[in-house]
């Protein structure tokens, strides 16, 4: 498991890593301290699941486009 300010290596080790947490946060038995980091952690890999999603569509857009030279787009996440 990656150290916890670590980035994961990729979109499917963030999912893991992110579903291991909400498990252990289910599981109700956490200290609250524990608890709290490992919410921080959670919301930390969702943004980079988040971000890594929308890089792929914006390659996958390009891709479809009709034209070799569509221009391209500055990206802009959502702000919530």
């Amino acid at each position: 498991m990656p150290k916890k300010n670590d980035a994961p290596a990729s979109f499917e080790t963030a999912l893991s890593e992110l579903e291991q947490i909400v498990t252990r946060l289910e599981s109700g038995e956490l200290p609250l301290e524990d608890a709290l980091n490992e919410f921080e952690r959670g919301v930390q890999l969702a943004r980079q699941g988040q971000v890594k999603l929308q890089q792929a569509e914006q390659r996958v857009q390009i891709r479809l486009s009709d034209t070799e030279e569509a221009p391209l787009t500055p990206f802009a996440p959502d702000v919530e």
